[in-house]
C-alpha cells in the first residue's frame, strides 16, 4: 500500500473592510504612527465593526473563498477544525456554527483552542487525520476577533492586535509532498504573562469583572517577548536539525506575526536570510490563530511547488514549535482565482 501524504492544496482568507489606522489609534491613546512602527511595525489593523458578527462570521467567508477556490465539493469535506481564541460562545462550537452555514453535511467539526500555536497544531492533527486513512479532505480555518478582546484604553495592547480569518484545505496524495515533520511543545507557565482573566470557571463573569474590566486581554510584554524569540528561534534550528536541513535549503518561514521586533530576532538567532520570511504583520497586526495562514494567503503567488517551508508560532500557555512541509503546488496559477 501507498504511503498516503497530507497535502495543503489550496488557501482561502478573509479580513474585516474596516482599516484601524495607528493615526486613529493615536486619537484614542497616547500613541503615535512613528512609536507603533518602532516598537511593533505595525501600521494597520482590519476590525470587524458589524454588529452581532463573530468569528464564524470570518472563518466562514475564508472557507467559503476556499472551496471555490479548489473546487472541492462541500459533500466531500470529512471534518472542519476552527482554531480561535474568540468563539462565538462557550458553545456550541465555532466549527459547528461554520459547518453549519457551509452546508458540509458529510463532515465533522471541532474548535482547538491553543492561542497563537492554534493554526500550526491544527493543521498537524488534520495531516494526522488524512495520513492515517480515515479522512480524504480536512479544511483547518485560524479565526480570532481580537477586537472583541482588546482593551482601546492600553496601549501597550490595543496597537497589536487585529481580526481576520484564513484556512487551508489538506487533502490525501501519494506524491511526496505535505507534512514531514513537526516539533510541537508546552511549558505550562506562562499564565501569570499572558491571559484573559475573567469569564472562565476560575473567575465567572460578575459584575465586579466587568467593572473591573477584567474580560480584556492582559500581556506582560517583555517576558513575552524574551520567550518567543528563543523559543520559536529553537524550535526551527530543532526541526532543521531532524530533518538534516540547513536554511539554505528552506524556501520559506512563515512565522505566527506578533510583532515585527520579534520576526526579525528570530530570523537573527535562527541565521534566516528575511528575504526568505512571510511577513505582513503591518497591515493586519497580530490576529492570533489566523496570522500563519493569512500569511500563506497573501503569499500564496510565491509559493511554488516542491518549496520548503517552516511554520513557527509561540502563544499563550505558553505554547510554541515549528513543523516542515513540501509545498504541493504552484501558487502563482491559483492566487488569482
Amino acid at each position: 500500500m501507498e504511503k498516503i501524504n497530507a497535502i495543503i492544496t489550496g488557501v482561502g482568507g478573509y479580513v474585516p473592510d474596516y482599516v484601524l489606522t495607528n493615526e486613529e489609534l493615536s486619537r484614542m491613546v497616547d500613541t503615535t504612527d512613528e512609536w507603533i512602527m518602532e516598537r511593533v511595525g505595525i501600521k494597520e489593523r482590519r476590525i470587524l465593526t458589524e454588529e452581532g458578527l463573530g468569528t464564524s462570521y470570518m472563518a466562514r467567508k475564508a472557507a467559503k473563498q476556499l472551496l471555490e477556490k479548489t473546487g472541492a465539493d462541500p459533500d466531500s469535506i470529512d471534518a472542519l477544525i476552527v482554531t480561535t481564541t474568540t468563539p462565538d460562545y462557550k458553545f456550541p462550537s465555532t466549527a459547528s456554527i461554520v459547518l453549519g452555514k457551509l452546508g458540509l453535511t458529510n463532515a465533522f467539526a471541532y474548535d482547538l483552542e491553543a492561542a497563537c500555536c492554534g493554526f500550526m497544531y491544527a493543521l498537524s492533527q488534520a495531516c494526522t487525520m488524512v495520513e492515517s486513512g480515515r479522512c480524504k479532505k480536512v479544511i483547518v480555518i485560524g479565526a480570532d476577533k481580537m477586537s472583541s478582546i482588546v482593551d482601546y484604553t492600553d496601549r501597550q495592547t490595543c496597537v497589536l492586535f487585529g481580526d481576520g480569518a484564513a484556512g487551508v484545505l489538506v487533502e490525501a496524495s501519494e506524491e511526496d509532498y505535505g507534512m514531514q515533520d513537526f516539533y510541537f511543545r508546552t511549558d505550562g507557565k506562562g499564565l501569570p504573562f499572558l491571559h484573559l482573566k475573567a469569564g472562565g470557571s476560575v473567575c465567572p463573569t460578575s459584575r465586579f469583572t466587568v467593572d473591573h474590566r477584567l474580560h480584556y486581554l492582559f500581556q506582560d510584554g517583555r517576558p513575552v517577548f524574551r520567550c518567543a524569540v528563543t523559543d520559536m528561534s529553537n524550535d526551527v534550528m530543532e526541526v532543521l536539525k531532524r530533518n538534516n536541513l540547513t536554511t539554505d535549503d528552506i524556501n520559506w518561514v512563515v512565522p505566527h506575526e506578533a510583532n515585527l521586533r520579534i520576526i526579525e530576532a528570530v530570523a537573527k538567532r535562527a541565521e534566516l536570510s528575511l528575504d526568505k520570511v512571510a511577513v505582513n504583520i503591518e497591515h493586519y497586526g497580530n490576529t492570533s490563530a489566523a496570522t500563519i495562514p493569512l500569511a500563506l494567503w497573501d503569499f500564496e503567488s510565491k509559493l511554488k511547488k516542491g518549496d520548503n517551508i517552516i511554520f513557527t508560532a509561540f502563544g499563550a500557555g505558553f505554547v510554541h514549535g515549528a513543523s516542515y512541509f513540501k509545498w504541493a503546488y504552484d501558487g502563482n496559477a491559483v492566487a488569482s482565482k
